[in-house]
């Protein structure tokens, strides 16, 4: 049995795809830079508890940049097991990338160029790569569901357009050198070890604090909220059963139900037990007030569908929340 590669394997959905395929027998090989972006302590407290947790040798890390094309491509043609690859790894985050674009560039486009790069010199070792590629790529709509076979040349942000790119590089690597990939637009993720930047991460630590929370577009915004292993499910899914013809394919995978902000503000206040102190503020630039995904194509091909509702995998993130700062 070979190797699984994980990209962003201490990032928040890299951690717990790492720990539901070692969980099944896998051994995995996991990559990541732990980059400033949020605290690099939190990465490091996920690698432990992952490690922790592993069987003696079945998981093995690399400290190495994507956008390292060398390091990269040494690191892949060194590691011979690899026959998978779960490509999570990117520079995350659509407010940031107005202010460091060109970490956007380095890690979404020529990383993701590596990542394919280095596939097409596995000559056929690699069968099948699943990577992360997001909503925002829809754009700023209001209506919905998004289908994947809607237009996607109008990003709002560019953190969308990179990732958009990422979509027609593995398009056109697919159609060059017949790779197969799957490429899985994620909806909202949250959940227990997640990212510090997200709104109910925010939202939390701040009611906890007494502070106040910042509602953009006055709190008048719609995400299709996603639970994390409901995602791993989704990936693990995907990565199974690679398409039959050696070709490219694209999935939404959300939670397919709409959710307003305020709603889970109160969902927040109920489990958390203190009111939040709102204010309300103008769309950020970038943002998008709404996303919504029609996850049919996903359960059509992999009997895949969403199994957490907004309020049990906020319960579990609180629950998470309280064991891990206390």
């Amino acid at each position: 049995m070979g190797s699984v590669l994980v990209t962003g394997a201490a990032g928040f959905i890299g951690a717990h795809l790492c720990r539901a395929l070692l969980a099944r027998g896998e051994r995995v090989i996991g990559l990541d830079n732990f980059n400033p972006y949020y605290d690099p302590a939190l990465k490091e407290a996920r690698l432990a508890a992952l490690t922790g947790n592993a069987p003696p040798g079945a998981f093995r890390m690399h400290r190495i940049d994507l956008a390292d094309t060398e390091a990269l491509l040494g690191m892949m043609a060194a590691e011979p097991d690899i026959d998978r690859v779960a490509h999570l790894g990117a520079q995350a985050g659509v407010r940031w990338s107005l202010e460091a674009p060109f970490a956007y560039a380095a890690a979404n486009v020529t990383g993701h160029l590596g990542i394919l790069e280095g596939i097409r010199r596995s000559e056929g070792r690699i069968r099948h790569t699943v990577y992360a590629s997001t909503s925002s790529v829809y754009g700023s709509r209001t209506d919905g569901p998004f289908r994947e076979t809607d237009r996607v040349d109008n990003p709002a942000s560019l953190y969308a357009a990179t990732k958009a790119a990422g979509e027609l590089m593995s398009k056109v690597y697919t159609q060059l050198y017949r790779l197969p990939l799957t490429g899985l637009r994620f909806f909202t993720v949250y959940g227990p070890w997640g990212r510090p930047d997200m709104a109910y991460w925010l939202f939390t630590d701040a009611m906890l604090k007494g502070e106040p929370i910042k509602l953009f577009n006055g709190g008048r915004m719609r995400r299709d909220f996603t639970f994390v292993d409901d995602i791993v499910a989704g990936v693990i899914a995907a990565l199974d059963n690679p398409p039959a013809d050696g070709g490219h394919r694209l999935y939404n995978i959300g939670n397919s139900r709409q959710e307003e902000l305020l709603d889970m503000v109160s969902i927040l206040e109920e489990l958390l037990g203190v009111k939040a102190v709102r204010v309300l503020q103008p769309m950020q630039p970038g943002d998008v007030p709404a996303t919504f995904a029609d996850v049919s194509a996903m359960k059509r091909d992999f009997g895949w569908e969403p199994t957490t509702d907004l309020r049990d995998g906020l319960g579990h993130f609180v629950g998470w929340w309280r064991g891990h700062f206390g």
